[in-house]
């Protein structure tokens, strides 16, 4: 079983004791949003899920997309992001590379950003009466192709 297999063997596991412990029932709509999140590694929104979805000839009502994120958030297989914009952005939690966000202004591509060092001092910070669990460090700026399209408009 290659690694993949075996993270969306264990997420599903994990949903499933979540959903027995919950009361909640076990729908095979539900089993399918979960395995399109951790097959695709990219930031998505409820519109983008609900197209996937639908690529997938997988119909689902969003009320059911919606009710879904929310029970992944809440087993915390799914992290919710914000990014300055109105629209809530999401990815997967489980055995996801820890990384930080560069989130363009301009055309608002989401980019992931690993940096070792700047974990290891943010982790190693000490708060006075606080013990963090995890944190998210957003950067916004211009990615380099809205970069140089606003450096070719001032020449």
């Amino acid at each position: 079983m290659d690694k993949d297999n075996k993270i969306l063997e264990i997420v599903k596991q994990k949903f499933t004791e979540y959903l027995t412990a919950n009361k909640c029932r076990k729908t095979p709509e539900r089993y399918a949003i979960l395995d399109l999140i951790y097959t695709d590694q990219r930031h998505f929104d409820m519109d983008s899920l609900y197209e996937a979805m639908n690529k997938r000839n997988f119909r689902v009502s969003r009320a059911t997309l919606y009710n879904t994120m929310q029970l992944l958030l809440d087993c915390k297989l799914v992290l919710k992001h914000q990014f300055g914009q109105n629209i809530s952005f999401y990815e997967r939690a489980y055995n996801n590379d820890f990384h930080h966000h560069l989130i363009c202004t301009n055309c608002h591509e989401i980019q992931e950003y690993k940096d070792a060092e700047l974990r290891t001092v943010i982790q190693n910070k000490k708060i006075k009466r606080f013990t963090p669990s995890h944190y998210s460090l957003y950067i916004y700026g211009l990615c380099n192709a809205c970069a140089k399209k606003e450096k070719a408009k001032k020449i």
